[in-house]
C-alpha cells in the first residue's frame, strides 16, 4: 500500500508553508505474492527424470557352442582406457591391436567400416521390430565393450551411444581379461586368447 505523509513547517512571521507531500510504498504484499508464485511453480511443475540407458548383460549359462556361434570375422572388441582412449582388435586368432577417440572420426567410423567389411561377406539379417511390427535389416556383426579400471563411466555411456547411432544390435558389456590388458601393454606380443577364456569371461 502506499502511504501519504504530511511535513507541517512555519515560515517566517508565523507563516505557514504550503504542505509538502512524500509518498512511501509498501513491498509487503509484493513479497507474499512472490512466495505465492515461487510455491504454486514449485508445486505444479514437473521435475526432470533421469534417462536410464538399459544394458543387457550376457546369459550366464552360456556354453561354448553359443560362442561359436559368432564368426571372428563379425567380432570388434573395444577397450576402454585412460583419458578417453579406446583400444580395438577384430576377432581373437592373429588379432592387431589398434586406438582411437570417441569423435565421429575415430569410434563411430571404426564400427562403420567394421559393418561394412561384415555386410561384404555376410548379407543383413532381416527381423521384425518388436515395438513396430515392420522387418528391418541388421548387421550380423557383433561389438564386445570392455572397459578397463581406468576408464571413466561416461565412456562406457559413449560407447553404448555409439552402438545406437550406427545401429549395432548385437553388443555386449565385459569384464577385460589380464591377457587383454597385456596386449594393451604390448601390442607386438599379441593375443593369446582362446574361445574358452571368451566363455568364462563371459560367466562372470
Amino acid at each position: 500500500m502506499a502511504e501519504m505523509q504530511v511535513a507541517e513547517k512555519g515560515g517566517k512571521g508565523g507563516k505557514k508553508r504550503a504542505k509538502k507531500l512524500s509518498t512511501r510504498v509498501d513491498l509487503t504484499p509484493m513479497v507474499d505474492l512472490a512466495f505465492l508464485l515461487i510455491t504454486f511453480f514449485m508445486l505444479t511443475t514437473t521435475l526432470a527424470k533421469p534417462n536410464i540407458m538399459p544394458v543387457v548383460m550376457p546369459e550366464k549359462d552360456v556354453d561354448e557352442e553359443t560362442a561359436k556361434a559368432t564368426k571372428e570375422s563379425q567380432v570388434l572388441t573395444l577397450m576402454l582406457g585412460a583419458d578417453d582412449k579406446v583400444y580395438y582388435y577384430e576377432g581373437i586368432s592373429d588379432a592387431k591391436l589398434d586406438s582411437t577417440d570417441y569423435s565421429a572420426e575415430g569410434l563411430r567410423k571404426v564400427i562403420l567400416d567394421k559393418k561394412d567389411r561384415v555386410r561384404q561377406q555376410f548379407p543383413d539379417e532381416e527381423k521384425e521390430d518388436e515395438k513396430t511390427g515392420e522387418k528391418k535389416y541388421y548387421s550380423k556383426m557383433s561389438v564386445i565393450i570392455k572397459p578397463t579400471k581406468d576408464a571413466r563411466y561416461k565412456n562406457i555411456v559413449d560407447a553404448f551411444d555409439e552402438m545406437k547411432i550406427t545401429n549395432v544390435v548385437s553388443y555386449v558389456l565385459l569384464e577385460i581379461s589380464d591377457k587383454e590388458l597385456e596386449f594393451i601393454k604390448n601390442p607386438a606380443g599379441g593375443l593369446d586368447f582362446s574361445v574358452e577364456e571368451q566363455v568364462q569371461a563371459a560367466k562372470q
